[in-house]
């Protein structure tokens, strides 16, 4: 967060205000969960809240670095800014695709390369994630004077498509927001099958 006596547009500060809150959330996420609870999971074939917090991590390094030449460049060729940071109609619509809660009809598989490791350490993934998640940061600190909405990268995960870089910073924590909303799903229900293991424990007692 850049210093107090900073003015800051208010549609960067908005973005600041996003990241802070989802690193909050994250952090009551892990909050008193335990290496066994945050590697539950409710089938085979779902993610935990540590498998979570890995996908997250690995999407937001790639994305980052797809967008950092983009932004070295631009700086290079003095595009500064000219306006708000935010998505046109196409970025809106995908931004909005990514906020929670998910439909299972709008379910979709996490593209191969930010696919998480399988039962990551909790700490490991937690950590992992807030590293990423400040790299975010970080990247909207150094380039918030970038013309953001005017200068584009190409999509990591969808050939051909080419997005700005307003785009990109609104879509990351979005996509940040859906896995956390997922991951705590999950530690809900692993709270509740301990719950009903051990009043079943207790009723044999």
């Amino acid at each position: 967060m850049p210093s107090a006596d900073v003015t800051i547009p208010k549609d960067i500060q908005a973005l600041y205000d996003q990241l802070e809150a989802v690193e909050q959330d994250a952090r009551k996420l892990v909050s008193g969960l335990d290496e066994g609870l945050g590697s539950w999971r409710e089938r085979d074939d779902s993610w935990s809240v540590a498998e979570c917090l890995d996908h997250l991590a690995t999407g937001n390094r790639v994305y980052v670095e797809a967008m950092q030449g983009s932004a070295l460049r631009a700086r290079q060729q003095g595009k500064l800014r000219r306006g708000p940071a935010l998505p046109g109609w196409i970025g809106r619509w995908f931004t909005n695709y990514m906020e929670p809660p998910v439909k299972a009809s709008f379910k979709t598989k996490a593209p191969r390369k930010i696919r998480p490791r399988k039962s990551p350490a909790l700490g490991d993934a937690f950590a992992q994630f807030i590293e990423s998640h400040h790299r975010l940061g970080n990247f909207l600190r150094r380039n918030a004077d970038l013309d953001l909405a005017g200068v584009h990268f190409p999509n990591p995960f969808i050939w051909g498509v080419r997005f700005s870089l307003a785009t990109g910073l609104h879509v990351l924590p979005a996509h940040e927001r859906r896995h956390l909303w997922q991951a705590w799903r999950v530690r809900q229900s692993a709270e509740r099958e301990i719950v009903s293991k051990s009043e079943a424990i207790g009723s044999k007692s």
